[in-house]
């Protein structure tokens, strides 16, 4: 668990550092203090939604516990966590009347940090509730517990390394709309996770689908246009393409 804790700090760290060399790289069109308050406003939605969020999945749990808030505090889901950004993201740009899109800045560091991440998640097993539900595929690992289990995090590993390269391709040949490289992000990683959580164990609420399933739903909705019409993300293809 020391080693879980040791890979989320170097995630956060390492992800923030690569944020503002890409800052410094590509340039920031959004004012100075108007993306601190973007940050920050990130930051907390992440907190506070990521421990809802973890806290929902086992409601029974949570209900029973002998302490909430410590329940509560003990909890935290990226899914979340992105969403819960997403939201104090969005929150902090209305009141400040920032009208330009801020995300894509985002995308690449989130990327590397949850890839980091889930490292550390790995190395905890079963000790972590990240693994995956009983399995007997030739990759099935033993975590922990006696028992081959699909390898859930490193499943997830893998999409987001891919997800990387898609997404950095899209960008070397497409001229994308503002926003769009970090909207393809989380699309792409709700439906993954919305698809995921059916081979990982937990309490299934509504039509057999999870508290973090729901959440995916919720986030998919609202992104649906995009999803819809994926093409609205794309203004050209680059003219030295190919």
């Amino acid at each position: 668990m020391l080693l879980h804790g040791i890979f989320e700090f170097l995630a956060i760290f390492i992800a923030y550092r690569y944020y503002l060399w890409l800052k410094k790289k590509r340039g920031d069109t959004v004012k100075k203090e108007n993306r601190v308050f973007v940050v920050v406003g990130a930051a907390l939605g992440a907190v506070i939604v990521s421990r809802i969020v973890g806290a929902l999945e086992n409601l029974p749990a949570w209900l029973a516990s002998g302490n909430p808030w410590f329940y509560f505090l003990g909890n935290k889901t990226l899914v979340g966590g992105l969403i819960g950004g997403l939201a104090g993201v969005e929150t902090v740009k209305k009141i400040l009347g920032e009208k330009q899109n801020t995300g894509d800045l985002f995308t690449f560091p989130l990327i590397l940090g949850m890839i980091i991440g889930r490292i550390g998640c790995f190395s905890a097993g079963v000790y972590e509730e990240t693994y995956g539900v009983p399995s007997r595929l030739p990759w099935a690992l033993d975590l922990g517990d006696g028992i081959p289990r699909h390898p859930v995090t490193l499943y997830e590993i893998l999409f987001l390394v891919l997800l990387w390269i898609a997404i950095f391709r899209m960008d070397k040949y497409y001229v994308m709309q503002p926003g769009a490289m970090f909207k393809v992000f989380l699309i792409s990683y709700l439906l993954f996770r919305f698809s995921l959580d059916f081979i990982k164990p937990g309490l299934r609420y509504f039509l057999g689908l999870g508290t973090i399933q729901l959440v995916c739903i919720g986030g998919l909705l609202y992104y649906a246009r995009y999803i819809f019409h994926p093409r609205s993300l794309i203004i050209s293809k680059r003219s030295y393409a190919g």
